[in-house]
């Protein structure tokens, strides 16, 4: 039985809250919620496809790391704050995504605090 394997980057800066970025198990890696903070030096995104890209961006980064991509990626989950930012939000999901798209749910939330538009969360495999 495979056991659980725990994947960070420096390529991100670390929030404070208590979780991993990543953990592999098997062939798979469940990366943590990303939001819209830029990935090295944390600023917050001015609108919804900026924060959108610097989420992908982690996510990419997280990714990377464990050894799998963007195009592993079977699904994401995603949290917008605003309905009115879901055009922003897929204009931007489908630069990253081109083909082959994962599963993906997305619902509207509130985060509590005003500045953070999205936060998206995604499991992927590793390949061979």
């Amino acid at each position: 039985m495979p056991k659980k394997e725990i994947v960070s980057t420096d390529k991100i800066t670390a929030g404070s809250a208590p979780l991993s970025q990543g953990v592999k198990f098997g062939n798979l890696i469940f990366v943590q919620g990303c939001t819209g903070r830029h990935p090295t030096d944390n600023s917050v995104g001015k609108d919804i496809k900026e924060q959108t890209r610097y989420a992908l961006e982690r996510i990419s980064a997280i990714l990377e790391a464990s050894g799998s991509s963007l195009d592993q990626v079977l699904t994401n989950t995603c949290y917008v704050t605003n309905r009115e930012d879901l055009p922003g939000f897929n204009d931007v999901y489908s630069e990253f995504f081109t083909a082959d798209r994962p599963a993906r749910t997305t619902v509207i939330v509130n985060f509590g605090a005003p500045d953070n538009l999205v936060e998206v969360t995604s499991t992927a495999a590793i390949p061979d």
